[in-house]
Order: C-alpha cells, then structure tokens, then sequence
C-alpha cells in the first residue's frame, strides 16, 4: 500500500440527483421489465412498466443519503424515491467495482437523520492503487471469494428453509392425532389486542412490545420501547400479559405466536393479540397449535388489506384449530413436537452462527483487500 494513491470520496465520484429517474406509479409487476431500486437492504422494490426517465449510463453507485447504504448497479433502472445520488466513478483515477467495495467498509455514523453526501461522506479520503490494472486483479481476486463464500451462503440458507418445511410436516403429523377442531374463541378465555391509541413514550419504565421486538418466536427485550406505570396501570387487565397467555402477531408479519411463559410486566401494540387459553386446553398446545400450517393458511386466506395484511380480532376468534380433549394426551402431543423440534432449533442455530460467520468474513475479505493483504 505504500505506493497507493490518496483521494477523497468525491474526487473519485461524481453525483446526480435521480429526480428524473423517481417512478412514478409504485403498481409494480414480476410481468415488467425495468426494475425500481432503493439503495438499501430490499434494493429492488419491485418492476415497473414506466419507459421514461430510464437511468443508463452504467455501471453506478446508488447512494442513500441518509443511511449511506450504496448499491452497485450495471442494468437499467429506476428509483423509488430522491433522498439518494447517483454515484459515478472518474474511470481515470478509480474501477467502478473498486471503490464500491471499498465504500462497505467505511466507518460512518449516521444516525443523524439529515443528507450525508455533499457535506460528509464525499470529504472521506481512501487510498487506491495506482493503476487500474491493480485495481482489477484485487476486484477479481474478492469477486473470487465472495462467489466461494456466496455459495456456501446459499447452502446454509437452502437448510434453513428445508428446516422450516420439516417443522411445519412436525406439526401437521402431531395434529393429525387431533380427532375435531374448535373455534379460538371456544378455547380462551380473552382475545383481544393491545391499545389502539400511541402509547405516551418514556425513556424508562414499563417495556412496550412492537412487531419489531419478535423475532423466532420470542420477544427482543434489548431494543424496546418504554411506557411509565401510569399508562400501564390505566390498560385493561385482559390486556395485560401474564403468565400462561400465548400471544400472536395479526398485521403485517402475522401468524407468528410467543409463550408468555414467565413473570414479566409488559404492555403490546395493537399489531399484536393476546390469547388467554382457558381450563380446556394447555398454553403449549395452543402455542404449537397456532403454528400448525392449516390454521396459519385459514388466517392467510382471511386477511384483509393491501399494504399490510391483518388479520381481525373477528377472524381470529373463529380460526379452527386441532383439539383433543384429554389434556394428558394434548401435553403427550406437545412433548412429541418438542422432541423433534428441540433437534431441529439446534441445528438452526448452528445455521445462523455460520451466516453470523459468513458476513463477518466478507468483511474481513474487505479489510484484507484494502490493507494490500490480497
């Protein structure tokens, strides 16, 4: 590296604002040719039919502005919104496909919700080497690695999902035995949703549960919102969860039930119900029960909304779900379920530490790649 080059961000990169270039209809098709890009995670939204303001002098960077996600891009396109630029790299200095990688790798916090490239980001200077020819063999040489490391990633997640279809045949085998279905609403004692009203927020006090807090079946207490006592003490009891409840997602990602199987105080958002099971029935078994693939396709085909799919307080109190009356058998029934499904989390997590892994390498790759080490 001791011959490398120095240059800021925007003596490599020249921007563009993609005013042009924003769809305008969001009716997107698979049947559509240009697709519509975000320069973050989703990346493409969906295609559009639109055939002006098509952006094609490629390859690019998409930028967003206020995350500073980028993309690399070398097909046509269109944009779904303007808070990002569009990158072009000064190819007499600098390979496209280098300093996009290079960009991964910066450290920058942007947590400031404002515009970050004009002010910030482009003033960031990177070193290069010399000539692009070098520039090249290390492009290749990362391309290389990240096709070996991409297809071991695409290995693990084919075992994800084909442990995903083995927990949903778990489920329907061990409900099989179930001689009738009853109604939700025969089964519990309350089903209801959390507060319709947004909650007063604080910076401590009582957890307020979101959507976003599930992740697997279970709640992520590192990141919640708070409600003070006040708020809480005014929230109906059947709204409050406790010890024994199971409850469920209905909006958006429904479908997905958590055991409340512990001593905790903790209010929910609407987006979310709360099952309280009665003498009939365990809370494992309604838990599991919940999951069964046939109720999940019952709730799927009675969804309402176009944005956001939810399921209503009303159709889920008449969701069938398997039942067996003898609660000795229900509890013989979950421990068979927890007998296969006790492997199968095992080896999920096995799974996604070596995804955990493989992200890490990638990074490590960068690094490698950038420090001469390639």
């Amino acid at each position: 590296m001791a011959n490398w080059n120095e240059y800021s961000l925007g003596q490599l990169l020249s921007y563009e604002q993609p005013t042009p270039y924003v769809v305008s209809s969001t009716k997107y098709s698979d049947t559509y040719e240009t697709p519509v890009l975000t320069a973050g995670k989703g990346f493409i939204l969906g295609y559009t039919n639109e055939v002006n303001g098509i952006y094609d002098k490629l390859p690019v960077i998409i930028f967003d502005d206020f995350t500073t996600a980028s993309q690399y891009v070398n097909f046509k396109f269109k944009v779904k919104s303007s808070a990002m630029k569009i990158l072009t790299a000064n190819t007499e200095l600098v390979l496209p496909e280098f300093i996009f990688y290079r960009m991964q790798i910066i450290e920058f916090d942007a947590s400031t919700h404002k515009r970050y490239w004009i002010q910030h980001y482009s003033k960031i200077k990177v070193k290069i080497p010399p000539t692009i020819s070098e520039q090249e063999r290390i492009v290749a040489r990362i391309d290389d690695l990240f096709s070996q490391l991409n297809a071991s990633v695409a290995e693990l997640k084919e075992a994800k999902k084909r442990l995903g279809v083995y927990r949903q045949a778990v489920l329907k085998e061990a409900f099989d035995l179930c001689p009738e279905e009853k109604a939700l609403s025969s089964v519990c004692i309350h089903i209801t949703d959390g507060d319709h009203m947004p909650p007063p927020k604080s910076k401590t006090g009582i957890p307020f549960i979101m959507i976003s807090n599930i992740h697997h079946n279970r709640i992520n207490w590192s990141n919640t919102a708070n409600v003070d006592r006040k708020y809480y003490a005014n929230i109906d009891e059947k709204r409050r969860p406790q010890n024994g409840d199971v409850l469920y997602t209905v909006t958006g990602s429904f479908g997905i039930p958590v055991l409340v199987d512990y001593n905790k105080l903790f209010c929910f958002q609407r987006h979310i119900a709360l099952l309280r099971p009665n003498k009939s029935i365990t809370q494992k078994f309604l838990y599991y029960a919940m999951q069964d693939p046939r109720v999940y396709s019952q709730a799927v085909k009675k969804a309402t909304g176009t944005a956001q799919k939810t399921v209503g307080l009303s159709v889920l109190r008449e969701l069938r779900i398997p039942f067996i009356e003898a609660i000795e058998v229900q509890k013989k029934i979950v421990s068979k379920i927890e007998a296969h499904i006790f492997v199968c989390d095992s080896i999920e997590k096995t799974v996604d530490t070596a995804l955990q892994q493989a992200e890490a390498l990638r990074q490590s790759i960068l690094k490698k790649a950038f420090e001469g080490g390639l």
